[in-house]
């Protein structure tokens, strides 16, 4: 049988999915109804986002398998590459 992410990825190609990545930085805001959460993971230095309706624990020193995509973002007129995160789960 295959798992979740297996499923997701073989139905969109662009999806990338990462199993045991360590949480070193887990910061949660709220904008509009929504609270975006930013990860970021040891030894890697691209943020992380994803989006839920409410507040979550803290993932920090956790280890997760997180299914993304590749993303650009606008800050300070700068593009930076992101990360969205589609499913995450913790280890």
């Amino acid at each position: 049988m295959k798992s979740e992410s297996e499923k997701l990825i073989k139905k969109h190609h662009e999806l990338i999915h990462t199993d045991n990545l360590k949480v070193i930085s887990h910061v949660q805001r709220e904008e509009d109804d929504w609270f975006i959460n930013t990860l970021m993971f040891e030894n890697i230095d691209v943020p992380f986002k994803y989006k839920r309706k409410q507040l979550y624990k803290s993932l920090i020193n956790n280890r997760v398998n997180v299914t993304y995509y590749v993303s650009k973002e606008e800050v300070a007129g700068f593009e930076i590459e992101i990360m969205n995160i589609v499913r995450i789960k913790v280890s």
